[in-house]
């Protein structure tokens, strides 16, 4: 059983900046599936930012160049990097790990939206 507790949300202008956090129970040494995702109201689940087997993380392409994944090993956290935020980014946003699956990060992100571990979520909020 793996437990992960999301942090760092909250409201922000547009073009602003936040920083999520995700405290994993696991060890995140590994290179199994991890990674970030958000539900925006009334849209489906979709994966921000996912580590993988892959060198780099996937990322959604709406958010490629603002939003940027990293893990810190010591901490076992993971966290998500978020800036010149827009309105189209307010959602919850959930991280999510399967320390039993290893893929590269595009299919770790498909892999993730059926199953694995999630975390209770952290809402962003962005306004004008």
């Amino acid at each position: 059983q793996v437990q992960l507790v999301e942090s760092g949300g909250g409201s922000v202008q547009i073009g602003g900046s936040l920083r999520l956090s995700c405290a994993i129970s696991g060890n995140t040494a590994g290179s199994y599936c991890m990674g970030w995702f958000r539900r925006a109201p009334g849209k489906e689940r979709e994966a921000v930012a996912v580590f993988g087997l892959s060198a780099g993380a996937y990322y959604l392409d709406s958010v490629k160049g603002r939003f940027t994944v990293s893990k810190d090993n010591a901490k076992n956290t993971l966290y998500l990097q978020m800036h010149s935020l827009n309105a189209d980014d307010t959602a919850m946003y959930y991280c999510a790990a399967d320390p039993a699956f290893y893929a590269v990060a595009v299919e770790c992100g498909s892999r993730l939206l059926r199953s694995g571990f999630w975390g209770q979520g952290t809402q962003v909020t962005v306004s004008s």
